[in-house]
């Protein structure tokens, strides 16, 4: 079968291994680092997917619908410059869609109604047609580190730790 591979960051790299270990199409998680072109370190997780079965934006719809790309310094307790969120490509024919799918996260503006009265909550921004500062980054991947095997699937080792993710609710998704 053919995979093909894309790294996330954003966060705990554990949770985010969890997520995509049951997101249908991704057929291998592996928790790690990523070195940066700027030779610092990143936790991230890379995927091995199956693109006849999930495409790109749908994984990335996955990542930021947990991870935001307007924070700075990573999510919930994981917070620092090596839990920044992130996407690493290994193949150029990636860099496109890539950079297509950034200019539309940082191109949306002010979020769509979250209410059925056309209310939008929690907006940090007031004026319509106001930006948000994205931080999140599409790089191409320069090194990536394989974390030791006690750190791989965490959270199905420790069935119950303590999660910044409802990974209950989770399951509910469909995608």
């Amino acid at each position: 079968m053919y995979l093909k591979h894309i790294t996330f960051s954003g966060g705990d790299p554990r949770e985010l291994q969890e997520v995509f270990d049951h997101v249908p199409g991704v057929m291998e998680t592996l928790v790690g680092r990523v070195t940066t072109a700027e030779g610092d370190e990143v936790f991230a997780v890379r995927l091995g997917y199956n693109p006849k079965k999930m495409d790109l934006s749908m994984l990335m719809d996955t990542l930021f619908a947990i991870v935001s790309p307007h924070s700075p310094d990573g999510q919930g307790r994981a917070r620092g410059k090596e839990y920044r969120a992130g996407v690493w490509y290994e193949e150029a024919e990636d860099e496109p869609h890539l950079e297509f799918y950034m200019h539309f996260l940082q191109n949306r503006g002010k979020p769509p109604a979250a209410t059925g009265a056309g209310l939008t909550l929690n907006d940090p921004l007031e004026h319509a047609k106001a930006i948000r500062p994205i931080h999140a980054k599409a790089l191409p991947l320069a090194g990536f580190t394989a974390a030791p095997d006690e750190a791989q699937h965490y959270y199905q080792k420790h069935p119950g730790a303590e999660s910044d993710i409802d990974f209950d609710a989770l399951k509910s998704w469909s995608f």
